[in-house]
């Protein structure tokens, strides 16, 4: 998936607008992030998945490419949001991440 197809994907969800946050496109739903291309030039994008969604996506995807599983490098509080940073490989895991905005 090409960040072209990223941002395709992510703007072809309802409700969907392209912003920018700290020099980088980011994908809201209601005002609140759910995928960024902060991690274009590695080739990753920015998913905002509850570590349950995260530990689901990898489980059910073994060729998933995990770069690190926060994007602060530390662990999350329980319940918080954790931006995982994958290439998805299917829109399933940037709707995951727009649901789990909602």
């Amino acid at each position: 998936m090409t960040a072209a197809d990223f941002r395709r994907i992510a703007l072809s969800l309802s409700g969907a607008e392209e912003g920018s946050h700290m020099g980088s496109a980011d994908f809201r739903v209601g005002g609140r992030i759910f995928a960024t291309l902060a991690s274009q030039s590695k080739g990753y994008g920015n998913l905002m998945l509850t570590p349950e969604l995260q530990a689901d996506f990898v489980a059910e995807q073994p060729g998933v490419s995990l770069a690190a599983a926060l994007a602060n490098g530390m662990e999350a509080a329980d319940g918080e949001e954790a931006r995982l940073k994958i290439f998805p490989r299917e829109p399933r895991a940037l709707a995951s991440g727009f649901k789990n905005t909602l």
